[in-house]
């Protein structure tokens, strides 16, 4: 086994010892196929808001512009599927992503670990991670180093264990052996598209993120515009109706890392508790989730929207 495919192999397996789901490689350079989809998304204001999404075009594209030197994109995946969910049907709800501790702090630790882990195994090795904090394209590096197919809702899917995962990366220096994409098994399905309760799919593929209920609760800090009243489906931070409509999602299990377990209160929290909550026991409910992201302020705000 020559030096790339031994250094791979021990990459990989040194990422499910660290809990990751899976992890692909790709190599780095210009992502050909994603730069007219971003322009024509950016054009028709698919992204509402998140003028962020306009910055750093070129880097967003090409990691070799945001990594000097770098050569590989290890992608990896991190499963956050609760074994339990909100048990109050009528109380407003919160996406599964956001039941434990900020997914960002988990990961980052994650990822240092296994760079960390690089360096010792392989030596002079140098790089960056990233957990959707820069601009990197994420489901495009996982799909293109095989972890999945970007389904009709635009979130990455896998056979064995459908999309309630994470998505990371660490963009390294180091040439290593690379992954094929993996064909797209969505068929004529269209559960998701069917399913959005703004509608925010507007064609397979393609999301409009300015009608998607997670921007609506999360990113957008004006009021939420009337034209969504009664189309919210009860959210109030995030949204994952397209996902548990998914079929390939019946193929989820429950995650392993304690760190995703929720704080117990959160699941007890009947409808009128939601409604009610002060800002001690969202502090105390929230205590490094990524619910903070969108302050008490915020989370009162879609509270009451969905009550209006």
């Amino acid at each position: 086994m020559n030096s790339k495919a031994k250094h791979t192999q021990w990459i990989k397996t040194e990422a499910k010892r660290l809990g990751f789901l899976s992890c692909g490689i790709s190599k780095a350079g210009f992502l050909e196929t994603e730069a007219p989809r971003l322009e024509r998304w950016l054009k028709n204001n698919a992204h509402g808001a998140m003028h962020y999404m306009e910055n750093h075009f070129e880097k967003r594209l090409d990691p070799t512009k945001l990594v000097e030197g770098s050569k590989s994109v290890v992608s990896l995946l991190l499963n956050y599927y609760p074994s339990e969910e909100q048990k109050d049907e009528s109380a407003p709800k919160l996406s599964k992503y956001a039941y434990g501790m900020d997914y960002h702090f988990v990961i980052k630790d994650k990822l240092k670990a296994l760079l960390q882990a690089i360096q010792g195994e392989i030596g002079e090795v140098h790089g960056r991670a990233f957990v959707d904090s820069a601009p990197v394209l994420d489901k495009a590096w996982a799909a293109k180093s095989g972890l999945g197919w970007m389904g009709k809702h635009s979130n990455l899917l896998t056979q064995k264990v459908g999309s309630f995962y994470f998505i990371a990366e660490l963009i390294i220096d180091l040439e290593l052996e690379y992954d094929t994409p993996v064909t797209d098994h969505c068929g004529s399905c269209t559960a998701c598209i069917d399913a959005c309760p703004t509608e925010a799919i507007t064609e397979p593929y393609v999301v409009d993120g300015s009608k998607c209920i997670s921007y609506l609760t999360i990113e957008l800090k004006e009021n939420i515009p009337s034209t969504f009243k009664d189309k919210m489906d009860d959210w109030m931070f995030g949204c994952d109706v397209c996902q548990d409509v998914c079929p390939w999602n019946r193929f989820s299990k429950p995650h392993s890392e304690p760190l995703f377990n929720p704080n117990p209160e959160l699941l007890e929290m009947s409808k009128k508790d939601w409604e009610e909550i002060t800002e001690d026991t969202f502090k105390k409910v929230f205590k490094n989730s990524a619910v903070k992201r969108t302050k008490f302020s915020g989370l009162k705000r879609n509270i009451n929207f969905l009550k209006e």
